[in-house]
């Protein structure tokens, strides 16, 4: 075979090695970009389900509608609370009606039930402890005949979360691992290749960062390019997702996105430098002998 044939078919296996190395890294960052989506998906997740869990402000029943609006507007300018809704009496009965099919007020003869403030409270105080504290503090109110809210739900998010929360890091942490294991194997078996390359390279005087440099940059090129393909794979998922899930735009915001690509480009970035400057590193030790015995 001519010279001319083998740096074609050299050059050729080299391309095929690159691409097959990039679509290998991409593989593995849209895995971890999926962790990290799917974490801060569940922070999100908590803080929503924390933020629409409400708890409700019993009203006397002498007060009026003009010190009802004074009391709302005090209640929600609070700095822990998220919003709040008035709901009379006569709605109160309306969505019991709707929920039972019945009047209750044809039976007992008048309308039971009062008229509240639902509050919702910023995700920060959405626990048991912070609503006591919020409790002792409205019911100096006189007005404020009782606050109810369902202690036994709000323990049961609190920790589900949590555990959700932690299953996750720790995912997160072992994928991180497993990534870096992956791309520094895939760099090793591409640096492995140019051994010679690097031999050669120093008879001639080449100084070891000489040698690196470039291999380096090679392959912070390939990382950047391996980034770009899961970022491309990850705003696929993104956008099936939220075709096909309700509220799925609301969990998932442009910062979070931001966030994950920039954790995902960096992770290319980083992972590729410090792979090929170890990978070159052992090569640049080795003597003759020892490339064709590894």
């Amino acid at each position: 075979m001519s010279i001319k044939g083998k740096s074609i078919i050299n050059k050729t296996t080299f391309i095929n090695s690159k691409i097959t190395a990039t679509i290998s890294i991409s593989l593995v960052l849209f895995i971890l970009g999926v962790i990290i989506l799917l974490s801060l998906l569940a922070n999100n997740l908590s803080i929503y389900a924390k933020e629409n869990l409400s708890f409700s402000v019993i009203l006397a029943d002498d007060m009026k509608e003009a010190d009802i609006k004074i009391l709302q507007n005090k209640i929600e300018g609070s700095s822990f609370v998220k919003s709040t809704e008035y709901i009379s009496k006569e709605k109160a009965l309306e969505e019991i009606k709707g929920e039972l099919g019945d009047n209750p007020e044809t039976f007992i003869g008048y309308n039971p039930l009062q008229a509240l403030i639902s509050v919702k409270l910023k995700s920060e105080y959405a626990n048991n402890d912070s609503i006591s504290v919020i409790e002792k503090k409205l019911k100096q109110n006189t007005n404020i005949r009782d606050i109810t809210y369902r202690h036994d739900l709000l323990d049961m998010v609190n920790k589900n979360i949590q555990k959700i929360g932690l299953a996750l890091s720790l995912l997160a942490v072992l994928l991180l691992i497993i990534s870096f294991a992956l791309i520094n194997n895939t760099i090793r078996l591409m640096v492995y290749s140019k051994r010679f390359l690097i031999y050669t390279m120093k008879l001639v005087g080449a100084t070891n960062s000489f040698i690196r440099r470039p291999l380096i940059f090679s392959n912070i090129l390939m990382g950047i390019i391996a980034a770009v393909v899961a970022m491309g794979m990850l705003l696929f998922l993104v956008y099936y997702g939220s075709q096909g899930l309700n509220n799925f735009s609301a969990l998932i915001s442009i910062k979070s996105l931001i966030i994950v690509f920039a954790i995902v480009i960096l992770s290319g970035v980083l992972i590729s430098t410090i792979a090929t400057y170890f990978a070159v590193n052992k090569y640049l030790k080795l003597n003759r002998d020892d490339l064709y015995h590894i």
